[in-house]
């Protein structure tokens, strides 16, 4: 890492994913911050029925499953163990970890280990928070209006105002973050637009889904929602290597450059739509239950963390599902 001053998309890069950024250190992200994927294994139980209907969808016994941003397997790991019990023993799934860093020991086998999304795939595609590390450019709104690049100082996240946006990143800001003035600050969610855009096109059928922290157009934050995080906490986002660095995602505009067949709901209504409720169980169970009623109230209790207000149930579920080749030539518009 050096002193000099950089973009933040440019800087947030190097400081994530070069060869000492924080996405290679050998802990994981699981070593520095809890997602659903980590909270419960319901969460992947749920992903497995969703496999499951997708396959169901598709009329195929054999089924791609693709994680984007696969950390060092987890979700892989839960969905695989969990598809017997869903439903899901007679399927055939051939299952994909997208990560830069390298392969864990102990890894189930029948993951395969990639850098880069195979293409060509028919199933399900899911990116848990993988869309708010994809890094984008940060602008603020000068003292006359201007909206400006923010640029980093790596060394210790000091910032500064560069030169006036402008081009395609100037075109983004004014149809999904509208400047709420002077000192006002948005990223430029772009790069991310294009990264969702590319990931839905490695299907060629099925479901594609990310699940993100997230806001809308009506609702963008005025100063953005820039932030670091280190084991466990959040901390002042600095650039060099040190710290996860992360911003909400403006999950409406990577819907509109997915292309049509997007629907955006929160983690709470899809995972119950899943079968995933935080209702706790009759207390008839525990006198003739006992075992089963503290079972039930323990998954009770996760399936409430997962679907929390104000936590995790706030999160967005972008699904985007592709059509088959023989369905969008059956298309009376031919799309």
């Amino acid at each position: 890492m050096t002193d000099e001053w950089r973009g933040w998309q440019e800087a947030a890069e190097t400081a994530l994913y070069g060869d000492e950024g924080f996405y290679r250190s050998p802990e994981g992200p699981a070593g520095h911050f809890r997602t659903s994927v980590h909270a419960s294994p319901l969460f992947a139980a749920a992903v497995a029925r969703l496999l499951v209907g997708t396959a169901a969808e598709l009329g195929t016994p054999d089924v791609d499953l693709v994680d984007l941003g696969a950390g060092r397997g987890e979700l892989l790991t839960g969905v695989l163990a969990a598809l017997p019990a869903e439903g899901g023993d007679g399927l055939t799934v051939r299952a994909y970890a997208v990560e830069l860093a390298a392969r864990p020991p102990g890894l189930d086998p029948r993951v395969e280990w990639c850098a880069e999304p195979p293409q060509g795939v028919r199933g399900l595609l899911f990116a848990n928070e993988w869309l708010d590390n994809v890094p984008v450019p940060v602008a603020e709104t000068d003292p006359d209006g201007v909206r400006r690049y923010v640029l980093v100082r790596t060394a210790d996240g000091a910032e500064r105002l560069g030169e006036p946006v402008s081009g395609a990143d100037a075109r983004w800001l004014h149809r999904w973050w509208p400047s709420a003035g002077p000192g006002s600050r948005a990223e430029i969610g772009r790069p991310r637009d294009e990264a969702w855009a590319g990931a839905v096109s490695a299907l060629t059928a099925g479901l594609a889904v990310a699940v993100d922290y997230m806001h809308v157009r009506e609702e963008r934050p005025p100063f953005g929602t820039l932030t670091g995080f280190r084991a466990g906490r959040e901390v002042r986002p600095v650039p060099d290597g040190s710290c996860d660095l992360t911003s909400h995602v403006a999950l409406d505009a990577c819907a509109a450059a997915g292309g049509p067949g997007a629907e955006i709901r929160t983690q709470r209504e899809a995972l119950r739509e899943l079968g995933v409720s935080g209702e706790r169980p009759p207390l008839s169970l525990a006198s003739g239950d006992p075992a089963g009623y503290v079972r039930a109230l323990a998954s009770a209790g996760q399936a409430a963390e997962l679907t929390a207000r104000g936590g995790l149930g706030d999160f967005g579920w972008l699904t985007q599902r592709v059509p088959s080749l023989a369905d969008a030539h059956s298309s009376p518009c031919g799309a």
